[in-house]
């Protein structure tokens, strides 16, 4: 089986997953006073722990996967109804998490994994009869019903990542065209509709919202995240803190970079959760321009290898894996960074592999041992 692995997709992910120990031993330096390491060890720990469940799932024949589709479906549809009766902790406004001593988990991880093998699974099924709209309404209930769930914790960006992996899918799976760009239309319609709704309320994005006319499934502090989108000069000191500190980071940092551990914003504690959420600003500030790019390159090469393995898949299931989560990954990271400097709105949406996250870790490392499960069984030798 090892004669078919893509090498070159291991030492990219190997690259990668250096360099996020690099910058997060400088993002975390000051997080926890005493302990300038206490993060980057316990993302170490969790890396190792990573590293075997990616070489566990690489064994697993991923053809394995469909007999556990339906009990899998099932129990992560179970676990995303019962976080929502769990206390949120340390002043969080959502219940996303299920706590067990000082370990906590969020099932909406795990559920796109899952979600994205029931989605191949019921894509590859009905092929012969993929152009039937009963198929096309079957795949958009079968992602709809746990994004709504997550929705209701709430979490709009892990909401929208099963949104973006939906289309990917049925787009590449083979429902015809038109239909997917129709909902992409409905989609863009209904955000047109939420931002005009919020220009009525804030009398052209000039304050922030308390009332809207019309009423929106979303909270406040949500509401208020996408009136600093387009407008963070309105509340510097509040809402408008972190992209602002964000924006400051990264365009301080030059062609170059102020240097490791130098960068002034980040190791005075100025820009908030740069060690998880915008910890692209460290690279931007610290390693500039330069290690920036090269960060991007890392990652637009590990997904085009990805892309080659979901290609030379043996059959459309493993094809359809491989290719919902290179969706899953790219919408993150188009994500994360853009929000790191101000072209999308602030959702929470951890960078793949670099933010640090024992969940999020252990789920990419999940993804990339299904990736290698479908490349060692596929029927081309790569090199």
């Amino acid at each position: 089986m090892l004669k078919n692995l893509d090498w070159l997709f291991l030492a990219l992910l190997v690259l990668l997953l250096g360099t996020s120990l690099f910058v997060l031993a400088s993002a975390s330096g000051n997080v926890v006073d005493g302990r300038p390491y206490y993060f980057v060890q316990r993302q170490a720990v969790w890396l190792l722990l990573g590293i075997i469940v990616a070489a566990a799932a690489s064994w697993f024949n991923y053809h394995d996967l469909e007999r556990f589709v339906k009990p899998g479906y099932a129990l992560i549809l179970l676990l995303l109804v019962l976080v929502l009766f769990v206390t949120p902790r340390n002043g969080a406004d959502a219940s996303r998490w299920f706590y067990i001593g000082s370990f906590s988990f969020q099932p909406s991880e795990l559920g796109k994994l899952v979600v994205i093998v029931a989605l191949a699974a019921y894509l590859a099924q009905n092929q012969h009869r993929i152009r039937e709209w009963r198929v096309f309404f079957g795949a958009l209930v079968l992602t709809c019903v746990p994004m709504l769930l997550v929705m209701a914790e709430p979490d709009l960006g892990t909401a929208l990542v099963f949104g973006f992996i939906m289309v990917a899918m049925l787009w590449l799976g083979g429902i015809p065209r038109r239909r997917v760009l129709v909902l992409l239309l409905i989609v863009a319609l209904l955000v047109g509709v939420v931002f005009i709704d919020l220009w009525f309320a804030t009398d052209g994005f000039t304050h922030l919202a308390e009332e809207l006319p019309f009423p929106l499934p979303l909270r406040t502090y949500q509401l208020n995240r996408l009136i600093i989108f387009v407008n963070p000069e309105m509340d510097p000191t509040h809402t408008g803190y972190q992209i602002i500190q964000s924006k400051v980071a990264i365009g301080s940092g030059g062609l170059i970079g102020k240097g490791y551990g130098e960068g002034s914003q980040v190791q005075n504690n100025f820009l908030p959760t740069h060690h998880t959420d915008f910890i692209f600003a460290v690279v931007g500030e610290e390693l500039g321009f330069v290690g920036a790019i090269i960060v991007l390159a890392l990652y637009l090469l590990l997904l085009l290898c990805a892309m080659r393995i979901a290609m030379r898949a043996a059959d459309m299931f493993g094809s359809l894996i491989v290719s919902g989560i290179v969706a899953m990954l790219l919408f993150q990271i188009f994500t994360n960074i853009g929000m790191t400097v101000g072209l999308m709105p602030v959702t929470g949406i951890t960078l793949p592999f670099f933010s640090y996250g024992g969940t999020s870790l252990l789920i990419n490392m999940l993804a990339v041992g299904m990736i290698l499960s479908v490349n060692i069984r596929s029927n081309v030798k790569l090199f």
